[in-house]
This record gives structure tokens, C-alpha cells and sequence, in this order.
């Protein structure tokens, strides 16, 4: 468990908190392209405990600037798109993209006041159907070379939940990887699945077509962790009936990414304290997958989950002994997390939890976090902030699952996927 002071340490993101600070060190996913068609509305935004309106201006470039005019405080999202800015239709003050005033058509003529008007502006650039933007001081760094950023759009999918507790809690629930045998699971009719299919849920559980409230491989699986020079390798690990090791690899890499099993990044980015936004980029890698469509069921423009807690997330207590361990529906897998996730609370109370042997990880990456915090406060870079393009390379992130070679640990398989580049992998989806 945590000391309070060490809860609000990591929980905290607003601006001037440590941990907001460290925040501000990344790039972080501002909006969907889709929310901001080219000649579109200006679109307020919260993000990191700060209130701003994100805008394209003439030539289609994204912008992004504080909410309120410096001159009477009024709302811009409301503003004219014109000028090479966005104008306040309060008194006709125009801004560009880098937060300088341009005109104030209001005052004498041959008035320089405007150009003593600076508004708070953060940098944007779009890659992969995402606007992206830098929050903190000086040069920001590049953009961390993900797979999907390298890709064509069109074999990219990125979507985004809105989530009603804290980034922390939703990130943790990531590193968890042992609730999918729980939370998850559904129980499986083998006889309708193709030998490749019932030989993936074979290999993945021990009974997979029991529905008990142990979980189909009670006592079986393990959770470990290793330590890479910019994160955290997660490895679930279950010994199947000839000793063979089937494992489950992520990597957590801070301050709020995980790249699951299958290489779907999860990112989580604070809205204020008690919200946040849950994004997902996932993509197809050639290797037969195909990125799903958006969750319908968390539609813009609110890309709020129609399964919450205020319809209890839709679950089904039929379900529960029947098919489904949680009840609520393989539907709406996501909001299976949700409900885990959001019931701890606004803020979870750490100083209230007991981790288990199997959450070594999840004090591993808090360790992590802690770390980079005091890289900030200490003036330094926290790890996984990149400048040189030479490094924006990541092989040793590891997002896959299978069987391991017979006589290799998880840990050596994990550095052979890493020297032959292949442990980020997209999942065929469906699988």
C-alpha cells in the first residue's frame, strides 16, 4: 500500500504538481482528427487540469491555445475562423497558432498593443488520425516512433473512452494483466472452433470451457516483471500440461502508455484529477490483422460508454453461470474495465489496498513513476523523453503472447523477440 502523500503524488496531474510536470515532459493525444474537420468549429478541450480550445487555422494546421481571451476572459472556442487565426467575437482580437496577437480592430489606429499580447499556445502536430500536443517548457522532444506512426492511416485505428476516475487507475489496470483470466473470460464452446482457433484458447487456458468463480487456470499463472532501460516488461506466464510456458507480454512505458498483448497501445491521459481519457492505437502490421471499427458504443462527440455506472455497465447476472465471468457483455470489453476501474473511486485510496505477489509489476511501474517524477523535479529528462532520432527506435517493447521455445525462460524470449525486432506485434483481430 501507499502513504497518502505517495498517492497524491502520483495521482496529481494539474499544473505546478510533480506529477503534472512530468506529464507535460510528453507528447500527449489532445483530440481525434475526426473532431476537427478541416474548416471545423473550434473545439474546447480539458486536459491536464487546464481549459483550451483546439482550432485549424487557414492552411489546416492545428492549434492549440489557452481558453480564455487575455483581454475579458471570454470563451474563443466560440471564435471566427479567419485571418490566419481564430478571432474572439467578443472584441475581434485575432490569434495565431503560436498564441501572438495579430489585431486588436477595436483600438486607435497604428496601436502596437497587440503585439504585447501573447496567449498561452502549446504545439501541435497529427499523426495517425490523433492531434498531439506538447505542454511543457523549452524544445519539445520528438514524437516516440510507435509502429502505428509509421504506417499509412488507413491501416490504423485510434479511438478514445471517455473514463471517470483517475489516468493512474486506468493505466494500473493494464499492468494487471492477470484480471483478463477473470474479468474477462468467457467460457468457450470448443466444438465450434477451428483447430487454430481452439488450440490459441487451449494454450491461453487450463479448462477453457469451465465458467467457475476460480477462473479456468486457478493456481497456474504467474505475473513477473523486468526492467528495460525505459520501462517495464509485464509477463504472465502459465505452464500448460507438458510443461510447455505460454506467456502474455507487455510493457509499460511511462508515464501512462502500455502496450498490451497484441500491440495495442493503451494511453491515458488525464482530463483533471478524477477523469481522464482512455485512448486506444492499434494497427494492422501485415501480418493478417485488421484494426477494428470505433467502439460504437462510445460515440462522439461525448465518447462516453453507453455501459456505465449509471446503468451498472449493462451487466447480465444470468450471464454469470452461464458464459460470461463479470456478466457484463464480450461486447463491451472495455467497459468490463470500467467497471473495475471507476468502482475503486474517483482517486483509488492505495492506503487501503493489500498487493499480492502477483502485483509485483504494478509496484514496479509505481517505482518507475516515482523515478521520473524526481528526474523532473531534479531538472532532467524522465526516461522515455526522446531527442535524438537515431534512438526512436523501441525493440525492446515487448506486446505479444504465445508459447516460448522449449528451454527458454520468458525473459530470454522476450531479448530474442527484442534483437529480431518482432516483439511488438499486432493480434489478428478476433482472436
Amino acid at each position: 500500500m501507499l502513504t497518502k502523500e505517495e498517492n497524491e503524488l502520483l495521482t496529481q496531474t494539474g499544473p505546478g504538481t510533480p506529477c503534472g510536470e512530468l506529464m507535460r515532459r510528453y507528447w500527449q493525444p489532445v483530440a481525434l482528427a475526426e473532431e476537427l474537420p478541416p474548416g471545423g468549429a473550434p473545439l474546447p478541450v480539458r486536459i491536464l487540469g487546464e481549459d483550451l480550445v483546439l482550432f485549424r487555422d487557414d492552411a489546416g494546421q492545428p492549434g492549440l491555445l489557452g481558453l480564455h481571451c487575455p483581454h475579458r476572459g471570454a470563451d474563443l472556442s466560440y471564435g471566427r475562423l479567419e485571418d490566419g487565426g481564430l478571432r474572439c467575437i467578443y472584441h475581434g482580437w485575432l490569434y495565431d497558432r503560436t498564441g501572438q496577437c495579430l489585431e486588436q480592430p477595436g483600438e486607435p489606429a497604428g496601436s502596437t498593443f497587440y503585439q504585447r499580447i501573447k496567449q498561452t499556445a502549446y504545439p501541435c502536430l497529427e499523426k495517425a488520425g490523433v492531434i498531439f500536443t506538447y505542454m511543457g517548457p523549452g524544445e519539445p522532444p520528438l514524437l516516440p516512433n510507435y509502429p502505428p506512426f509509421s504506417l499509412p492511416d488507413e491501416r490504423v485505428f485510434a479511438g478514445k473512452m471517455y473514463s471517470i476516475c483517475n489516468y493512474l487507475q486506468g493505466n494500473e489496470g493494464n499492468i494487471d494483466l492477470l484480471h483478463t483470466s477473470f474479468l474477462h473470460y468467457i467460457k468457450r464452446d470448443l466444438r465450434g472452433l477451428t483447430p487454430e482457433q481452439r488450440q490459441l484458447v487451449l494454450e491461453r487456458y487450463q479448462e477453457p470451457e469451465s465458467l467457475s468463480g476460480r477462473g479456468p487456470s486457478p493456481g497456474l499463472e504467474a505475473v513477473e516483471g523486468q526492467l528495460i532501460p525505459y520501462g517495464l516488461r509485464i509477463c504472465k506466464i502459465r505452464k500448460t500440461g507438458n510443461d510447455d510456458i505460454y506467456v502474455r507480454l507487455a510493457t509499460y512505458l511511462p508515464p501512462a502508455i502500455t502496450v498490451i498483448p497484441g500491440g495495442t497501445i493503451n494511453w491515458h491521459v488525464p482530463i483533471d484529477d478524477t477523469h481522464h481519457w482512455r485512448w486506444s492505437i492499434a494497427f494492422d502490421d501485415g501480418s493478417g490483422g485488421t484494426p477494428p471499427r470505433r467502439n460504437d458504443w462510445a460515440p462522439p462527440p461525448t465518447y462516453m460508454p453507453e455501459p456505465n455506472a449509471t446503468n451498472r455497465y449493462l451487466q447480465d447476472r444470468a450471464t454469470m453461470t452461464t458464459l460470461s465471468y463479470s456478466g457484463i457483455p464480450q461486447m463491451y470489453f472495455s467497459a468490463q474495465d470500467l467497471c473495475a476501474t471507476e468502482g475503486a473511486g474517483p482517486i483509488q485510496d492505495r492506503t487501503q489496498e493489500h498487493l499480492a505477489l502477483t502485483d509485483a509489476p504494478i509496484a514496479a511501474a509505481r517505482t518507475i513513476l516515482r523515478h521520473a517524477i524526481t528526474e523532473v523535479l531534479e531538472g532532467r529528462d524522465p526516461p522515455h523523453v526522446i531527442r535524438d532520432p537515431a534512438k526512436n527506435h523501441f525493440p525492446e517493447v515487448c506486446g505479444t503472447y504465445g508459447m516460448v521455445p522449449p528451454g527458454m525462460t520468458w525473459k530470454e524470449y522476450a531479448d530474442q523477440l527484442a534483437a529480431e525486432d518482432k516483439g511488438w506485434r499486432a493480434r489478428p483481430f478476433g482472436v
